[in-house]
């Protein structure tokens, strides 16, 4: 006997129970085994930094231990003395200067750059980016030598100046905002702006810019963290007169007899910036990887 199409309605079809839909691993929450190697891993990169602290907050004995642990209660006394073996203050505002001044101008000159190459059409655009890229090739040091024959002869040497012009802008930088302006500003979006009647320019700050904040934010953070860093171009071109920080401290390890625990208090109160950087930028840093990570 056949139903009719009233009886079929009485009779509400309904899914069969116990069934489970298959896991595709969209929104499932990571397992123990994910955790426990982030955990691992985080260990891992933390551990030299503590370490670093454990021994500047002890004396030398401290490092006759294999593995230290705990801190000892010298922290400051230890600081102190770094801080009056080297001319701590002025090293530390002259890394200030340069990092702050470099990082500002790699980020706008990349930007732009960046900009131009991926949205801008004109000619030898392309051969233009392939020679960019082509100069990450070259190592550092090939050009140290006639770098800081040019800065003598401009006079520059001993000045700030000869650290942070040759830095002023990066190949990396233009690369990296390239290839990031590529995937986030859709052509239309220019094309709507020009149609309301924006320049160039007013286009760049008013689309280019709000969209690239993320990748901007991840590029000065490591653009600091380089400039902060740097120790061979500085120790070449400056004098023990005007250093940089990082100049500044291998002053404490330059004699017979090296205090490391003096030294590593040096190091620790040098980090101590990076990690406020990294911990105010920390939010633009996730945002800039999840908008890579994740299109449309």
């Amino acid at each position: 006997m056949s139903l009719s199409t009233t009886d079929a309605g009485a009779f509400p079809l309904r899914p069969a129970r116990g069934r489970r839909r298959p896991n595709t691993g969209v929104g499932s929450r990571p397992g123990f085994l994910a955790y426990g190697l982030l955990v691992a891993t985080l260990l891992g990169f933390a551990y030299p930094i503590w370490w670093s602290f454990v021994v500047a907050s002890g004396t030398n004995a401290t490092r006759a231990e294999t593995l230290p642990l705990l801190p000892g209660g010298n922290f400051w006394a230890n600081a102190a003395q770094a801080m009056d073996a080297i001319p701590f203050w002025l090293a530390l505002g002259n890394s200030l200067v340069v990092s702050s001044i470099i990082t500002v101008s790699v980020v706008t000159f990349s930007t732009l750059a960046g900009y131009a190459f991926a949205k801008l059409r004109f000619k030898g655009r392309d051969g233009l980016m392939i020679f960019v890229i082509a100069t990450m090739a070259i190592p550092t040091q090939l050009g140290i030598i006639p770098l800081f024959i040019l800065m003598r002869e401009l006079g520059w040497t001993g000045e700030l100046g000869a650290v942070i012009v040759p830095s002023l802008v990066t190949a990396f930088g233009v690369f990296f905002m390239r290839q990031y302006l590529v995937e986030v500003i859709p052509d239309e979006l220019i094309e709507a702006a020009r149609v309301d009647g924006a320049n160039q320019f007013r286009t760049f700050l008013n689309v280019a810019v709000p969209a690239a904040r993320p990748a901007m934010a991840i590029l000065g953070l490591f653009t600091f963290m380089a400039a902060w860093t740097d120790y061979l171009w500085p120790l070449i071109v400056l004098n023990p007169q005007n250093p940089t920080l990082q100049t500044a401290l291998s002053q404490l390890q330059s004699g017979y007899y090296v205090n490391y625990s003096i030294v590593l208090a040096g190091a620790v109160l040098a980090t101590i910036p990076l990690l406020v950087l990294f911990l105010a930028a920390g939010k633009q840093l996730i945002a800039g990887i999840m908008q890579g990570a994740v299109k449309g």
